[in-house]
């Protein structure tokens, strides 16, 4: 197999007009995304550790609705991917997300105060409908203020918060609830959300055409590069006059939703239940399993810099996709094998961390090279919509699989297949190895 080349003309070219222009976007835009994103799958994922450390006992839940709860966030979290992504396209994205903000930090608060397991499901589906335009907003944003060039490198940054948010809330879930019980986790981190909401409002702007704090240098250079990328979309006959249902039709769509599908699969299944497998494997405390959690996660943040960087360099998406997707699949086939070697399983948990986001950051920079920017918002609603559904049925199939022969180990290699099936759908794109549309 040959090996993909790490330069790139047209990235040559760019590299050569950038240098001179000022880079406040990078910190300005990414700092607050991140931070946004951060809190949001905080509040999203922290039911994984208050499962293990107490809640499923206390309600009394089996394995199977443990992971269906946890999974019927992703049911509620379809509904507003769409309209949130068109809102963004149309300049609505800074106030979206922060009624967003409002909405979630709500909902965790409350969960503090549940009595059984129906009030936790109808929380978890509304915080999932409060989330739900949370992620195609922020990509959104992202396509807005850097071009396709940066785009790889944009937003492996800005998912990194995936890893941060795991790498905070790790230890931090252990402590809380190792000294406070579980209902204090959502109570703190229900309260912590609202002290962000005013400094997001002041330090965002959503459309470098708008922004006061940037230079005029690095102002033109975004929007020129913008105009020049969506004028090339533009002049494809296929394009030119492209709407979210004929991007609906098309084969390209679906095979993105698939993917995503599959992967999201995986990942929800591994972060939901992360907490409880490794607390059983190594059987330590809360706080143990918290501080043994955050590696996985240290892994993810170098496993995505390290893809989306080598993606922007070559150009070739496909393969860094790719290559992330069967690394996971690996990684997770071998942490059963192993498992009877505990720290050799342990040690494919933290491998499997490292390529669990990587094709995440360089996956999403594919649907604007395939779809016009007027209909790109909702294009990514709809694959990260019908892609997250993936997100139930993880958590939920590893449950399901738990009660019925007390392991997670059929789990598991259902979704080493899922990810092989999602690597080779990738290869059937219509993409070059230089990022244009072949």
């Amino acid at each position: 197999m040959s090996v993909p080349s790490t330069s790139n003309p047209a990235a040559s070219d760019y590299e050569s007009a950038v240098a001179s222009v000022p880079k406040s976007r990078w910190y300005r835009i990414l700092i607050p995304v991140m931070t946004l994103c951060i809190i949001s799958y905080i509040d999203r994922t922290n039911i994984g550790f208050a499962m293990a450390g107490g809640m499923a006992t206390e309600l009394a839940m089996t394995a199977s609705f443990a992971g269906f709860a946890a999974g019927i966030f992703f049911i509620g979290y379809i509904f507003l991917q769409v309209p949130a992504g068109h809102l963004a396209s149309r300049g609505a994205a800074k106030h979206f997300l922060t009624g967003s903000m409002i909405a979630w930090g709500v909902i965790s608060i409350l969960t503090a105060f549940i009595q059984n397991e129906t009030q936790l499901v109808i929380l978890r589906f509304i915080l999932g409908l409060a989330e739900g335009g949370m992620l195609p907003v922020a990509l959104t944003m992202i396509a807005q203020w850097f071009p396709n060039e940066e785009r790889g490198r944009a937003t492996a940054i800005m998912i990194m918060f995936v890893p941060i948010a795991n790498i905070i809330s790790g230890p931090l879930a252990g402590v809380i609830i190792e000294n406070f019980g579980w209902r204090n986790l959502f109570l703190i981190e229900g309260v912590g959300t609202f002290f962000l909401i005013l400094p997001w409002m002041l330090m965002v702007t959503e459309d470098p055409r708008k922004a006061k704090w940037i230079s005029e240098a690095e102002r033109a250079f975004i929007v020129s590069r913008l105009d020049a990328e969506q004028a090339a979309i533009a002049s494809r006959p296929e394009t030119a006059k492209a709407s979210l249902k004929q991007a609906m039709a098309t084969s390209e769509m679906w095979k993105l939703i698939i993917m995503n599908f599959f992967y999201q699969t995986a990942i929800y299944a591994f972060v939901i239940w992360l907490p409880t497998v490794i607390k059983t494997l190594t059987q330590t405390s809360m706080a143990s399993t918290g501080y043994l959690s955050m590696l996985p996660y240290i892994g993810t943040m170098i496993g995505m810099y390290t893809f989306g960087r080598l993606s922007d360099r070559s150009g070739d998406r496909k393969t860094y996709v790719a290559l992330p997707l069967l690394g996971l699949a690996g990684s997770l086939l071998f942490s059963v094998l192993l498992q009877n070697h505990i720290w050799l399983s342990f040690a494919c948990l933290v491998l499997a961390g490292g390529f669990l986001q990587s094709a995440a950051s360089v996956f999403w920079t594919i649907p604007p090279l395939l779809f016009p920017a007027s209909v790109a918002g909702g294009v990514r609603g709809a694959i990260n919509a019908l892609g997250n559904l993936g997100g139930f049925l993880g958590p939920y199939m590893l449950g399901f699989f738990k009660d019925l022969s007390g392991s997670t180990d059929s789990g598991v290699l259902m979704l080493v297949g899922f990810l092989v099936v999602s690597a080779a759908i990738t290869y059937t794109l219509p993409i070059k190895r230089d990022g244009t549309r072949a």
